[in-house]
């Protein structure tokens, strides 16, 4: 069963952790071995596996990103002013799958899981996690 995480965002680019609320639903699962999937709903939002040391990683993340794709110079733009979030979304990509080992995130020591604004601020984002059992 899927379950939605909701978020506020309060700046037009960040990247989020929502490692605690995706733990949160996989222990809710009782799923001991298996994959969750983690997506985010939104065509400027997206979902990264990322270092949670610190957060200069997150922070380097989003400055690369505006270097590579600068706001204003798409035609999208004439629509609604957000063509750079569109394509960051769509290079960052909506969604990855995480493998559950003995009931917890298969993640490593230096991973969280991350969703990423890039058209904020926004008052309602959804992330849906679904868990699947094997």
């Amino acid at each position: 069963m899927p379950e939605t995480i909701r978020l506020v965002t309060r700046t037009r680019e960040v990247l989020v952790d929502i490692t605690p609320q995706v733990r949160d639903i996989v222990a809710r699962s009782g799923v001991q071995s298996g994959l969750v999937n983690v997506y985010a709903q939104g065509a400027t939002a997206a979902v990264m596996i990322q270092e949670n040391w610190d957060d200069s990683v997150q922070t380097d993340v989003v400055e690369l990103l505006r270097q590579l794709v600068p706001r204003g110079v798409w035609r999208h733009d004439a629509q609604d002013g957000n063509g750079d979030a569109h394509l960051k979304a769509g290079l960052v990509g909506p969604s990855e799958s995480i493998p559950i080992i003995d009931g917890q995130l298969g993640l490593s020591t230096w991973q969280n899981v991350f969703f990423c604004e890039f058209d904020g601020p926004r008052s309602d984002r959804r992330v849906v996690c679904t868990v699947l059992a094997v």
